[in-house]
């Protein structure tokens, strides 16, 4: 199954902003190319409270289907952090009906793929598979919903796999470099945790632990369908009440209660020294997600900051002063709580990380003072528009956009979004800068390299072994 990724690949995927169209656009009279995004999509709730989006594309003969959970490492009590990824390993165990690794073998069998992932927010079960095989996989999904098997000896064996998945990705120096910013970043919010939980909590994890979770939060009016490709609407209805309409509603579910950071007053650092060959630095703000006006205007901050290389850190810490290997900046619009207006740079080999640092924070100094031009927002519009298009050709990834805005709220944002950036104005976005990316609200992570990498990387430049 697919492993939870390091914290910055997390982010990046919960972050889909900049995908959020449809695959039907037009222009409108009298201007600029504009996207209009009609999502033909249909709603459709069970009896029992599960919920399914169904968007029929007959443009291949293939299904995609996601089946969300409104469940991730952000719903986890304090000492069982880490039990929601493992949970969604422990989902490819086995049922009463379907033994170990059966699912895997018969989803391959009938020429499909599959996995899964786990976020702050949720965790997602799909697969891609000829139209034709539809309810076989909505059948083995309904089946591990309320039959999962949890043997001792699989749930041992998957620990030490979970275990080993944390120390190949947060035991790196970058992976360990942000796990340590969010850990500080947070003070209160269990976005603080990592989604692959802490080493002493994962080890502590028992069966009744994890059955428990099960139990509460793996129950049909926690869970969202989203089937994208070549199907009819009415057919797959039918068969979504079949396999899934009879499954009853959990008497241990409770809804996720409302959690807020408590707000940040004064600036945070954090030192994580590490044996990595090169320094890296991060800077991060809390913003607001899609439930603020201002949202919009951070896409476009984010956007013209550091969305690629023609944006204003790449062009200076890269480009210009060759301070870094990679500068950029990332905002997460879709969330079920605000997240992290990150900036960050990877610094270049005999570069200083305070000076990469200095010039980040420059340019967020430089943009608020002097503004944005109409040109420069415009090509950043146009760049997120033109990304729009090209990813629109998966079927995955409108499944993908459509599950991360249930969960956040409601799927209905996407087709409001192009829509919205639209409505943004160069002064808003210098205004949004000035609000949020401020020192009080500040935090700061610095990598620094331990002696033996910077030997090592001595040596290697003077092409030592």
């Amino acid at each position: 199954m697919r492993k939870t990724r390091n914290l910055r690949a997390a982010l990046i995927a919960a972050g889909l902003f900049l995908l959020l169209a449809a695959p039907s656009l037009r222009a409108d009279a009298g201007t600029e190319t504009a996207l209009r995004v009609p999502w033909n999509v249909t709603e459709h709730r069970m009896k029992n409270g599960m919920r399914a989006l169904l968007l029929p594309d007959n443009s291949a003969p293939m299904v995609v289907m996601k089946v969300w959970y409104a469940v991730g490492s952000r719903d986890e009590e304090p000492g069982l952090t880490g039990v929601a990824h493992y949970l969604e390993h422990m989902m490819f165990r086995g049922t009463k009906k379907y033994g170990p690794k059966e699912f895997d073998k018969i989803i391959k069998k009938n020429g499909g793929s599959h996995n899964a992932f786990t976020s702050f927010d949720y965790t997602a079960y799909y697969e891609r598979i000829a139209s034709d095989r539809l309810e076989l996989i909505i059948e083995l999904e309904a089946d591990r919903m309320v039959n999962l098997q949890l043997e001792k000896t699989a749930f041992d064996a998957e620990k030490n796999v979970v275990h080993e998945e944390r120390r190949t990705r947060y035991d790196r120096p970058v992976g360990k470099f942000w796990e340590q910013f969010q850990a500080v970043a947070y003070t209160n919010h269990p976005y603080k945790n990592p989604i692959i939980g802490w080493p002493e909590d994962i080890e502590a994890i028992t069966i009744k632990d994890m059955e428990a979770f099960y139990k509460r939060y793996y129950t049909p009016e926690n869970a969202v369908a989203v089937l994208v490709g070549d199907f009819q609407v009415d057919e797959a209805i039918a068969l979504l009440e079949k396999h899934f309409g009879r499954i009853p509603k959990s008497p241990t579910f409770r809804k996720r209660p409302d959690l807020a950071e408590f707000p940040q007053k004064s600036e945070r650092r954090v030192y994580v020294r590490a044996d990595a060959q090169l320094p890296y630095v991060a800077v991060g703000y809390h913003a607001p997600n899609w439930k603020s006006e201002d949202a919009p205007a951070l896409v476009m901050l984010e956007a013209i900051l550091g969305g690629g290389e023609t944006s204003r850190l790449h062009q200076r810490l890269v480009r210009k002063d060759t301070l870094a290997l990679g500068a950029g900046a990332d905002y997460t619009y879709l969330s079920v709580d605000p997240m992290i207006f990150y900036l960050y740079a990877r610094v270049a080999p005999g570069k200083k990380a305070a000076d990469a640092e200095k010039a980040l924070l420059e340019e967020v100094k430089k943009l608020i003072e002097k503004g944005v031009s109409e040109e420069e927002f415009r090509r950043a519009l146009r760049n997120i528009e033109a990304n729009t298009v090209f990813a629109m050709d998966s079927h995955y990834y409108r499944a993908r956009l459509l599950g991360t805005a249930a969960i956040a709220g409601d799927w209905r944002l996407l087709g409001g979004y192009l829509p919205a950036l639209r409505k943004v104005t160069p002064a808003d976005v210098a205004r949004v800068a000035k609000k949020y990316l401020g020192h009080g609200n500040k935090t700061t992570a610095e990598l620094i390299p331990t002696r033996t990498s910077r030997r090592m990387s001595a040596a290697k430049n003077r092409g030592g072994r």
